[in-house]
């Protein structure tokens, strides 16, 4: 029997109408556009706020969008697989309510939580599903609700994040095209330098955890940057020399979208010029687990079939990966 990989068939993504300005921040915290634009490269973020709404109402949002352009039906999907940090609740899995609101019937789903690199986790995940011949249409979907845990006093984290979901469509292909390789990694050792201290089974919510903030995103930001610069390199770089990729014959690099200081030094290790490097961080944020989605998303029309492409993240946990593909299709 032939070998059969997965290949992206299809790309959608879906972020809320509110945007919330760097200037608009900077009346709300200790902050100026110039600081952020300096240190992390945002302009803006889109927010949602619906109310009742969670990151199920963006994923499905974006899924929705992703099956129309596929032209593929809700009942034909035989797996959905959503990368979030911000469940809509402990339980159901958020990929349950996704597949609920779409009227996703034949299909099991369920959630993956590895922080940022929710998304090239589940891409992997997913595409193993398809390889096996089992199912034929999986759907990944990167959907978050960053500002639910994002603390509006903190200066340091609450420029940073923004709401919105990127999905794909998986299907087989004999062709040389598709997932050809991934390199996933994790180091619990860094779980102290960015986490949520409270609302997990160590620490249930109480009125002295809501009055600690301790629902907030926690980061130490010296420690995150310095193990994301090198470890989202070290994979990238890796997967160029075991698959015989040069700086000349890679299409996109597309970089988990948290700073553009560590999206430019890993640009640098894998000595490719910053044409080749998909950039939305200064419109969007770090979405974490949409990010790369959202991008593959605005730049689809300029993908060719055959593309050399490398996704490459890091996250909570620590986590971090990189995932080489041959783009299946002309965007245009």
């Amino acid at each position: 029997m032939k070998k059969c990989n997965a290949y992206i068939a299809g790309v959608a993504g879906y972020v809320p109408d509110y945007v919330l300005t760097n200037d608009e921040l900077s009346k709300m915290v200790d902050t100026t556009d110039e600081w952020i634009m300096t240190r992390i490269g945002i302009k803006e973020r889109h927010i949602i706020r619906e109310p009742g709404e969670g990151a199920s109402f963006v994923g499905a949002n974006a899924v929705a969008r992703l099956l129309e352009k596929t032209k593929v039906k809700p009942e034909e999907i035989d797996l959905l697989i959503c990368a979030t940090v911000t469940p809509d609740h402990q339980f159901p899995a958020t990929a349950n309510i996704i597949s609920d609101r779409l009227g996703i019937r034949n299909a099991f789903s369920f959630d993956m939580n590895a922080g940022c690199s929710g998304f090239v986790y589940a891409l992997i995940t997913g595409s193993k599903y398809i390889e096996s011949g089992l199912y034929k249409n999986v759907v990944i979907v990167g959907a978050e609700k960053m500002s639910s845990i994002v603390d509006y006093t903190d200066r340091a984290t609450c420029p940073i994040f923004g709401d919105g979901a990127g999905a794909v469509l998986l299907r087989k292909t004999e062709e040389d095209l598709g997932i050809i390789d991934a390199l996933l990694q994790s180091d619990g050792v860094g779980r102290v330098h960015l986490h949520q201290k409270a609302g997990g089974s160590v620490k249930p919510a109480s009125h002295e955890t809501v009055d600690a903030r301790e629902h907030f995103i926690y980061q130490e930001g010296q420690p995150v940057f310095k193990w994301a610069v090198s470890k989202m390199a070290d994979v990238s770089v890796e997967i160029m020399k075991r698959n015989n990729i040069t700086p000349e014959n890679l299409a996109w690099f597309v970089p988990h979208q948290a700073n553009m200081r560590i999206i430019e030094a890993t640009a640098n290790r894998m000595e490719i010029d910053k044409k080749q490097v998909m950039i939305n961080i200064q419109r969007y944020g770090n979405t974490t687990s949409a990010t790369i989605p959202l991008c593959l998303w605005e730049w689809e029309n300029q993908l060719k079939k055959g593309d050399n492409i490398i996704l490459a993240s890091f996250g909570a946990g620590f986590t971090w990966g990189a995932v080489y593909l041959k783009w299946a299709y002309d965007g245009k």
